[in-house]
């Protein structure tokens, strides 16, 4: 099997979607959809990952599975991976918060216990 099939195939898996290989896009849903490209991000062996929203179209427990899937590609790989979201429930998977508010930075550091003061 060509080495990059084999890959793609990986990492469908890893996403949950490895009984969907043949479908076409408007045969998958919203989700399905981000899982997918999270698959294709994945199958170029980066350095870095720009995610923003990974988890908008995704129900919790996808959500869950694919922020923790990044935190093993960091540790296990020494993937980079920013993340952009608005909540706070999906930063604390995170080790470091830089929040921003009007253009500025207004916290940067390890994730706090809470976000009253962001």
């Amino acid at each position: 099997m060509d080495e990059r099939v084999r890959r793609a195939r990986e990492m469908l898996r890893r996403v949950g979607l490895e009984n969907f290989e043949s479908y076409l896009p408007t045969q998958l849903s919203g989700g399905m959809k981000q899982r997918v490209a999270i698959a294709r991000a994945l199958a170029g062996e980066p350095k870095l990952i720009l995610a923003d929203e990974p988890t908008g179209a995704l129900d919790s427990k996808m959500g869950n599975e694919i922020l923790q899937f990044f935190k093993e590609l960091n540790k296990d790989l020494g993937i980079t991976i920013v993340m952009i979201t608005h909540e706070f429930d999906i930063a604390k998977y995170a080790d470091r918060l830089v929040h921003i508010r009007d253009g500025k930075i207004n916290y940067d550091g390890p994730i706090p216990k809470n976000d009253n003061n962001l």
